[in-house]
């Protein structure tokens, strides 16, 4: 039997890659000066233990945001893709815009929630467009993709975050829908309450369609997903990007070995 492999999950920079496994982190990057930097530390806590279905895909969603003062601290050069100013503004523009649609009388409330879902998706797309993001986005999936299948793997990846996108969007939508039927008063925690239950409904359909990727509708729900990531959010990295990549991978799987 081969060596069981540990799962991995990433995340590219603008000048790097992230990843991390179910206990330790590591970053890799290129500096200005052509130099590779890599930090690697323990994580505070370990999401893996979250069992109950309801919490896993948020605590996990946690556990991935609370490494990034952990990065800024060890490795101050890091450069994360939402920091650009070019992303910050499509944010903003982004809020403005779904405020205008949801607020619109002549779009129905399935189609203002459709359209927030996908106007939400767009600062994320534009920040793994950015400058080298997107080949270091593909350099990720390569290093951690050629690690669990034990040969050269292509830059697009089944478990990317990107296979999230139909799933999420048509949970958020249902949610949504449902939440603006509360009362005025309580519409805000109606809809806060629905985000959380669209992120773990989400994540626990992800899971099962890494499971099932036989299956029609699995297909079906990662369509989206992998078109975004084959025509926008990944791009064939250079073998200096694959370096990097493959150096946080290392040091990761090291701390996780040990």
């Amino acid at each position: 039997m081969g060596e069981e492999k540990i799962r991995l999950g990433g995340m590219a920079l603008a000048n790097g890659v992230l990843v991390h496994g179910p206990r330790s982190w590591a970053c890799a990057i290129r500096t200005e000066d052509g130099q590779l930097k890599v930090a690697a530390e323990r994580k505070r806590f370990n999401a893996t233990a979250i069992e109950s279905p309801l919490l896993r895909g948020p605590v996990r969603l946690l556990d991935a945001m609370a490494i990034i003062p952990q990065i800024r601290r060890a490795l101050p050069e890091a450069e994360l893709p939402f920091q650009r100013p070019a992303v910050l503004a499509a944010m903003l523009g982004s809020a403005s815009a779904v405020r205008l649609v949801r607020g619109s009388p002549n779009v129905g409330p399935a189609a203002q929630e459709l359209v927030s879902g996908l106007l939400s998706v767009a600062p994320a797309v534009l920040a793994l467009r950015g400058s080298d993001v997107a080949a270091y986005h593909g350099a990720e999936h390569i290093s951690i993709g050629t690690y669990e299948h034990g040969e050269r793997a292509s830059k697009e990846h089944e478990r990317c975050g990107s296979h999230l996108l139909g799933p999420l969007l048509a949970t958020t939508a249902i949610g949504n829908v449902i939440a603006s039927r509360a009362p005025l008063h309580m519409r805000t925690p109606a809809r806060l309450g629905a985000q959380l239950l669209a992120v773990a409904a989400s994540t626990e359909i992800f899971g099962w369609m890494v499971r099932n990727p036989e299956k029609r509708l699995a297909r079906a729900l990662a369509k989206p997903g992998h078109e975004l990531q084959h025509r926008l959010a990944t791009a064939e990295p250079t073998p200096e990007q694959i370096e990097v990549a493959e150096a946080a991978l290392a040091a990761c799987l090291q701390l996780e070995q040990d």
